[in-house]
């Protein structure tokens, strides 16, 4: 396979490569914070970009990269980190070719023809190459490691010693969405940068920018919870309809259909369906996440499919059922790695999740 062909771990499905887009929308704070570091003099060696997935925090990386590449000196009147696309650094940026910037991230199995589930050791260790070759130029040097949260064990033990003895005039980039996996090591050589989720109006900027216009939609901004990277991946893989249809599932407990059940697990087998059936996992975790939350809080004032809140608020009454469908919901999820783990067969796995949220819906109605 060519380079060209090898999907790029990094890159969400519809959406341009962070290294391409123009602006970050909603992370004003977080680049007025680094941009006060910058400016004091003492600027750390190590940062932590922390925040849910989706909401710009690869996209701050490498607008942090570009800034620190080109030299620049920022205005803390104007926070932002931009630089001007036809400067020279960002040119390289954007052909991947520049000198003195490294990328970490999961590498491509030749034998199995798929990206790696991990960051491997191997990975960091090039980066021995990479400070060697570097180090002639003399200017400042950036590492992306994204994400943080898939480095194995021998991989973070690695990235450590580099946090520990950085090379001079360099600076290590760590995005992580759940930064408490990480070594606590690691967390404490680092300073953190927190990325927010995005507003409505902001969600919808970054969504016309990656070219996935949508019309204001109620389901959309519920579900995407502030991400427009899960907006996207809503938005191509049929999510909407995908989660409605999960929705219309759940409406016949504590009873639920068999015929639809096995036809949303069947929607999932396949080498064609691997997209769908991580995404039906991740809406059905979803539906748990909402059915517990509307047992403590009431029904949702937002719906993600039509009949949600008040199907939500029927299964989960009170807080003794919320407190129910939280632990179905970790015991799913916990199911769930492990099932695409182990490469359980998919419509058997939803299959019985299917049932065990059906076993839960009669325990509640029951008790």
């Amino acid at each position: 396979m060519s380079d060209d062909a090898i999907p790029e771990p990094d890159r969400i499905d519809g959406a341009p490569h962070p290294r391409e887009t123009v602006i970050l929308y909603g992370q004003d704070q977080a680049q007025r914070d680094f941009l006060d570091a910058h400016a004091s003099g003492r600027l750390h060696s190590g940062w932590l970009i922390t925040g849910p997935r989706g909401v710009g925090k690869a996209t701050l990386a490498w607008k942090i990269a570009a800034f620190l590449l080109s030299g620049a000196e920022g205005n803390l009147l104007d926070p932002t980190l931009d630089i001007p696309p036809d400067h020279p650094d960002a040119r390289l940026i954007q052909s991947g070719a520049h000198p003195r910037l490294a990328l970490i991230r999961r590498p491509w199995d030749d034998k199995t023809k798929k990206l790696k589930a991990d960051i491997t050791v191997d990975a960091v260790r090039s980066l021995k190459t990479f400070f060697q070759m570097s180090a002639a130029d003399g200017g400042h040097r950036v590492v992306i490691v994204d994400a943080a949260d898939e480095l194995n064990r021998n991989a973070a033990n690695a990235i450590l010693k580099e946090l520990e003895e950085p090379p001079a005039n360099t600076t290590l980039l760590l995005i992580a969405h759940q930064p408490s996996r990480l070594l606590p090591t690691i967390r404490s050589r680092c300073r953190v940068l927190r990325c927010q989720t995005l507003i409505p109006d902001d969600l919808q900027k970054a969504l016309t920018q990656a070219g996935n216009a949508a019309e204001n939609s109620e389901s959309l901004a519920t579900l995407a919870g502030g991400s427009a990277g899960d907006a996207i991946r809503l938005l191509n893989h049929d999510g909407l309809p995908l989660y409605a249809e999960i929705v219309k599932l759940m409406g016949s407990l504590p009873i639920i259909d068999r015929p639809a059940a096995l036809k949303l697990a069947d929607s999932c087998a396949g080498r064609t369906a691997d997209t769908r059936f991580g995404l039906t996992l991740d809406l059905i975790d979803m539906f748990l996440s909402r059915t517990a939350r509307a047992g403590l809080i009431g029904e949702p004032g937002a719906q993600g499919a039509p009949g949600e809140a008040r199907l939500l608020a029927r299964l989960s009454p009170d807080d003794r059922a919320a407190r129910a469908w939280a632990q179905v919901q970790q015991d799913l999820s916990n199911r769930s790695r492990h099932g695409r783990a182990v490469n359980l067969d998919p419509a058997a796995l939803i299959l019985d999740m299917l049932f065990k949220i059906e076993q839960t819906a009669q325990g509640v109605a029951a008790a």
